[in-house]
């Protein structure tokens, strides 16, 4: 549970730089930690045409950055932790719910495709929509061949694998 703890406290701080500064911290469930972005206008990323494209790109950024944080935590801790992430983009609704203990959540169909983009995903993998991969290409996000998957609630979706950042750090 402490390094667990730990783990959640480093993705923490990671929402503290200024390049995730669009990326809001929703909720934790057991190992889940779920992050959106978007929710407040206040995203900065070179080269976007339109807000959406700009909150995607900080969103996986991020997930690279946790990828990142995980390989640092297991060279101190001597573990093998490893993340599977899903993405996708879209609207959503997002709230307070509750009157003795107060919760912001989010949902909606692109907060239920992300969450089976993890599920179905493969361990120490990105996940994202077909739809979101379109949206990221042009950025310089590079993704392994379309694959397809079964998503509850909605049949066979096309999915891809999210492998780098053309001139991100490795």
């Amino acid at each position: 549970m402490r390094v667990l703890n730990e783990i959640i406290a480093d993705f923490d701080e990671l929402l503290e730089k200024y390049k995730f500064n669009c990326i809001e911290k929703i909720k934790t469930i057991g190992a889940t930690y779920m992050v959106a972005a978007g929710l407040t206008p206040k995203a900065v990323y070179d080269g976007a045409d339109t807000d959406l494209d700009v909150y995607l790109c900080n969103l996986c950024e991020f997930a690279f950055a946790m990828q990142d944080c995980i390989k640092r935590i297991n060279k101190h801790s001597f573990n093998n932790f490893q993340l599977r992430i899903g993405i996708n983009h879209g609207s959503l609704v997002a709230g307070v719910i509750g009157a003795t203990k107060p919760q912001y959540d989010i949902w909606g169909n692109t907060v239920n495709v992300a969450s089976r983009m993890e599920s179905t995903g493969k361990i120490g993998k990105i996940q994202v929509t077909e739809e979101s991969s379109c949206v990221l290409e042009p950025y310089g996000f590079r993704f392994e061949p379309v694959h397809t998957v079964n998503v509850k609630g909605k049949g066979t979706m096309k999915a891809r694998f999210l492998i780098e950042k053309k001139g991100m750090p490795a």
